[in-house]
């Protein structure tokens, strides 16, 4: 099979612990764009922290952010936009102050969140935007409610990190039985995503592929988490990180090493070393 796009998450996938790439991934990367693949980001993060490591690696494709609400190349011209609207957002800011609950209101320019300090064990387990301070507001403020009210926006999704997992399955039963305009991601099992509805990253890879006339069975994607795997069941060659959960793993087509192992690296170098150059066979045809 001759694949044609290479869909990478960015957190436990391309990024070390150090939040750096190691130069074999890049290098990976490369070669895999030698062979006119093309390569797409799919993430759960903002628009410009995306774009930076993007750039770093030398990718100019569209990019799947916020976990699918925002695709496009640059910030002002995004292909696919969509977003929560204010009201529901206000809504569900009601709803989450009765839970002791990080809450991050996220838009491609700006995020908003409120002050909580959440224990130690806790953060260490969980994964925050990380934006560059100096392209991306973020703001925390000690009531979030009155702040968003006096300055309403329309966020493409909205993240939070409850203190107690058995809060997160409460807020995901109410918001499911109340809300038909959006959808609820888990990731680790104390962080939420609440994104519009038919959006994820597997919606974006099917965006991209309808934009590009790719093939199912043309797609490999990476991933290394359970917001994954949708993405990793569909794809022609789904591919779990060693450090994905086991139920990642289990319904992968193929399991790599893990991101300290620099497992992209190897599965790149193992799948398309013997794929030719996709204009180099239009031409023997």
């Amino acid at each position: 099979m001759m694949y044609k796009l290479l869909a990478l998450n960015i957190d436990g996938t391309l990024l070390q612990d150090n939040g750096r790439i190691n130069k074999v991934t890049k290098d990976a990367i490369a070669y895999a764009k030698e062979k006119d693949v093309k390569i797409a980001l799919t993430t759960s993060r903002n628009f410009p922290t995306a774009k930076r490591v993007a750039k770093s690696l030398k990718i100019e494709e569209h990019i799947i952010a916020h976990q699918g609400a925002f695709i496009g190349k640059e910030i002002d011209k995004p292909v696919f936009v969509r977003r929560i609207t204010e009201n529901i957002t206000g809504e569900m800011l009601d709803l989450f102050a009765s839970f002791s609950c990080q809450i991050n209101i996220i838009h491609e320019e700006s995020l908003l969140g409120n002050k909580m300090s959440l224990p130690n064990q806790l953060m260490a387990r969980v994964v925050f935007q990380k934006p560059n301070r100096l392209a991306y507001s973020e703001q925390y403020v000690d009531d979030l409610r009155e702040t968003f009210q006096q300055n309403p926006i329309s966020p493409t999704m909205i993240e939070i990190v409850f203190e107690h997992k058995h809060d997160r399955e409460d807020a995901i039963k109410v918001i499911e039985e109340m809300y038909d305009e959006v959808e609820c991601i888990k990731t680790n099992p104390l962080r939420l995503i609440i994104v519009p509805v038919m959006v994820s990253k597997l919606k974006g890879v099917q965006f991209l592929c309808e934009h590009h006339g790719i093939k199912r069975e043309e797609v490999v994607a990476i991933g290394s988490d359970v917001d994954d795997l949708p993405l990793i069941q569909w794809a022609g060659l789904g591919v779990a990180m060693g450090n994905a959960p086991i139920e990642v793993r289990n319904e992968a087509n193929w399991i790599t090493r893990s991101y300290e192992d620099n497992g992209v690296a190897y599965m790149v170098k193992e799948h398309f070393r013997k794929q030719h150059r996709l204009g180099f066979l239009k031409n023997m045809k």
